[in-house]
């Protein structure tokens, strides 16, 4: 056989660009990100000076935040932002828009560190980068939402008895938090007020695509706000947001920022995209590879939030571990080796000094606590 017989053409290809969409979508979803990571600061400081004026806490049961402008600001910029992350979806990619959300932790964690004075050790970091990266691992494979043109459609998808089963499971879980487990462990742990905010939060975000499907509709020339199913998203969303915020207002009040937001982030994009695979039966058909990525990324998650919670408390610096680092090979001794060296252990204690404690710190007050 010939060589020429056996060469191929090369194909040329050509460069597409960008839809202006695209980037609109993107600017969209970025200014986003900053009005939700703005709005946890303004929530945190508004619950720290109802702390200092002597008020009801809100880890306490207490509602005197609804009084402070400062937390009305913090939801109006919480809400402006989710706005103009769902208003994303109609200009760009799922896979582009959901992961761009967490852009709100990282504003929220530099924010945090000026106007609250709160602190993250390298540890902390480290878990919260692993969130995120676990997170955005898990949207980018997940499957993507079937689509839905009619309020009729909806209607048979909220129906199906799979999607009623997890309905009742959510429901059931959740009471059993707000019963049983918050009353005990709500301030010790975190995950208990997020757990709570998230099961319920994911339901909000269905109400939010039917109240959307409604308006297209109802623009397109059919009135949708004459349907029940269309009331009942509203109603359910209020119940949503009203309980949602809630109990992040509880964890916010008890915990760091920096430890609530990305906690936050991950349950809450995890209920999401459960609930929206099973509304819309989005794992039917999905390849191996991408299950494969959805259960790394879960896993990523895990480990990124046992990081966070196992050496939140260790005072773990930049400056401890360069000094650590730096000093010369002559000046490190072993305990062990020189037992009886009372000035040993005296070194070995400065050249450790600023890297890490044992001194519990105290996220709600951001001071140690003796």
């Amino acid at each position: 056989m010939e060589a020429d017989s056996l060469s191929v053409e090369p194909t040329e290809v050509k460069a597409v660009p960008y839809d202006t969409n695209l980037y609109i979508g993107l600017g969209l979803s970025i200014a986003s990100s900053i009005f939700i990571g703005g709005s946890f600061i303004l929530k945190k400081k508004s619950l720290l000076a109802l702390g200092k004026s002597g008020g009801v806490r809100a880890g306490a049961g207490g509602y005197g935040y609804l009084r402070h402008w400062l937390w009305w600001a913090g939801l109006l910029s919480m809400g402006f932002g989710e706005a103009l992350n769902f208003i994303a979806y109609a200009f760009a990619p799922a896979t582009l828009v959901t992961p761009l959300g967490a852009l709100s932790v990282i504003v929220t964690a530099l924010l945090s560190q000026y106007f609250l004075n709160e602190a993250l050790n390298i540890l902390g970091k480290l878990g919260c980068a692993l969130c995120l990266l676990g997170s955005t691992v898990v949207v980018i494979h997940a499957p993507k939402e079937s689509e839905v043109t009619n309020m009729e459609e909806l209607s048979e998808k909220l129906f199906d008895p799979v999607f009623m089963v997890y309905v009742a499971v959510v429901v059931a879980a959740s009471l059993i938090l707000i019963i049983h487990f918050a009353p005990r462990y709500g301030s010790r742990n975190v995950t208990v007020y997020i757990a709570i905010c998230s099961l319920i939060g994911g339901f909000s975000v269905l109400g939010c695509k039917a109240i959307g499907l409604a308006v297209k509709e109802t623009i397109e020339g059919t009135n949708d706000f004459k349907n029940w199913i269309t009331w009942f998203a509203i109603l359910s969303l209020v119940i949503c947001v009203s309980t949602q915020m809630n109990y992040l207002n509880k964890a916010l009040d008890i915990f760091n920022t920096s430890l609530v937001t990305p906690i936050y982030y991950v349950f809450f994009t995890s209920c999401v995209i459960a609930a929206s695979a099973v509304l819309f039966k989005e794992w039917n058909g999905l390849p191996a590879r991408d299950v494969l990525g959805v259960i790394s990324g879960f896993c990523t998650v895990v480990i990124g939030i046992f990081i966070l919670h196992a050496f939140k408390d260790m005072d773990l610096s930049w400056q401890g571990m360069s000094a650590m680092l730096s000093a010369s090979p002559g000046d490190r001794r072993d305990p062990l080796l020189e037992p009886n060296d009372s000035g040993g252990g005296d070194q070995m204690a400065e050249e450790e000094e600023g890297l890490i404690t044992s001194e519990p710190l105290s996220y709600g007050s951001n001071k140690r606590a003796y």
